[in-house]
This record gives structure tokens, C-alpha cells and sequence, in this order.
């Protein structure tokens, strides 16, 4: 039985808070790419968080509520529901079933949860998408969050998608399985502990040689290109959506 639904003309596609308040232009890039395979795609005004922030801190039952109106928000319609973050769609696909074990909507969450994709898996998997490079030569390297390689898995997918692209070359990261730091509310919490995870990742990085890194992450994103902008370090960091889409139009 394929992974995939039959069906693929509509699609729902769920922000992100990190899109929505920072890389608005990752979000859209994400939009076309999916609107261009011919799929029709619906973003719900009254989506919001995922509830990943409130899980990791310990409040199950905020999350639980924050989960609830997600459910709600994409309900009018059984179809996919495709996600530009690994990290959160690993909290809406892995975490919304464990929450709501033994609780009367688990049925409802679970077939939610089972319509969650991430941007990259489904833009290759699910549509087939091919691309045809038409930017200049660049070198890259990929950084992939944790919860996109471990839960998701989906982080082979990404790269596939890059090597679409004769014009890009993609370096691999040293030990690219490991930690930007981020981790969301644990930068917070344990800001020497993060900064020395950014430290070391952004290290790896510059050692590739490649001038832009690219993820699937907003929020490893953030992390790692904030770290490299206070140090004056001239390596672009870009989400995969954006980056696809400008090397696809020169």
C-alpha cells in the first residue's frame, strides 16, 4: 500500500509560526512549488502553532488544547496537509497520538495525524517533482533538524531534491546527524549548552567550503544563521523551499 494518497489535486498547507513571523518568503516558495505540480492549496486563516513549544516545556495539556484547534482548523476536508517543517510535522504526525492516548478525540487526532506530510517528502514522493537548474554554479551543504531525520525521515528526500539541480554541488557535513542546538525552548533554557552546539555546527559548516546552507527548518535556520551573522561569517543560510524555487527560475 503506497505511503501516499491516491488523490493529490488539494492540499492543505500548514504555516508554521517561524514562517509566519520571520520567513514569510520560505512559506510561499513552499506554496508555488506545490501549486506548480497542479495542486490546488488551502492555508486556514485560524491555524496557529503547533503546539511543539508547550509540549517540550512540560504543559501536555496546553499542548493538547493548542493540537485540538489544529484539528479543528483542517477538518473541512480529507486530504493531505503538507507541512515546510520536519520539526513540526514530526509534533503533528508522532506526538498528537501519544497526547491523546486513551482520550476520547484520539480517533479523530490520529486520522489527523496520519494526513501530515513534509514539504520536501511530498514534493518528491507524492508528485514526482523534477526540477531543472537554471541558476549559476553554487556550492552547498545541508543541515537537517533533528526531528526531520529521526522522526520524518525524510531528510535523503531533501537531498534528492537538491541533486535534481545540476548546477548545485552538495557537500556533505561532517557530522551533519548532529544538534544545530536550537532544540526550541531548550536555546533558552540552556543558552551556554546551545551556543556551543551552534559553535560547532557552524565550524562543520564553514569546512565545506560551500557558501549557502540550506535546511528544511525554520528554526534551525534562524539559529545557525543568526549565530553565523554575529560572527560575520558570509555563509547564506535558506530553507529548501526558497532555494528550489530560485535556482528553478535563474
Amino acid at each position: 500500500m503506497s505511503l501516499y494518497p491516491d488523490k493529490l489535486d488539494t492540499v492543505y498547507y500548514f504555516g508554521t509560526c517561524l514562517v509566519d513571523m520571520a520567513y514569510p518568503d520560505a512559506g510561499m516558495a513552499g506554496i508555488k512549488l506545490l501549486q506548480q505540480q497542479g495542486v490546488q492549496v488551502i492555508f486556514p486563516q485560524e491555524q496557529s502553532c503547533c503546539g511543539q513549544p508547550a509540549y517540550n516545556s512540560g504543559f501536555p495539556r496546553e499542548a493538547m488544547a493548542v493540537a485540538l484547534k489544529q484539528v479543528q482548523a483542517f477538518s473541512a476536508r480529507d486530504c493531505p496537509v503538507v507541512v515546510p517543517s520536519g520539526s513540526c510535522a514530526g509534533m503533528m504526525k508522532t506526538h498528537y497520538p501519544e497526547l491523546f492516548a486513551g482520550h476520547p478525540d484520539y480517533y479523530d487526532i490520529k486520522a489527523f495525524s496520519d494526513r501530515i506530510y513534509e514539504l520536501g517528502d511530498f514534493l518528491l514522493n507524492a508528485l514526482g517533482a523534477r526540477y531543472k537548474d537554471k541558476g549559476e554554479p553554487v556550492k552547498v551543504t545541508w543541515h537537517s533538524s533533528c526531528h526531520a531525520r529521526t522522526e520524518m525521515r525524510v531528510t535523503e528526500h531533501a537531498k534528492a531534491l537538491l541533486r535534481q539541480l545540476d548546477n548545485v554541488e552538495l557537500v556533505e557535513l561532517e557530522h551533519e546527524h548532529e544538534c544545530c542546538g536550537f532544540g526550541g525552548t531548550f536555546s533558552i533554557k540552556q543558552p551556554e549548552l546551545s551556543g556551543a552546539m551552534v559553535q560547532d555546527k557552524i565550524n562543520d559548516i564553514v569546512a565545506t567550503g560551500a557558501s549557502r546552507v540550506i535546511t528544511g527548518d525554520c528554526g534551525c535556520m534562524m539559529n545557525i544563521a543568526g549565530a553565523m551573522e554575529k560572527q560575520g561569517i558570509g555563509v547564506r543560510a535558506q530553507h529548501l523551499a526558497e532555494f528550489i524555487w530560485e535556482r528553478i527560475h535563474g
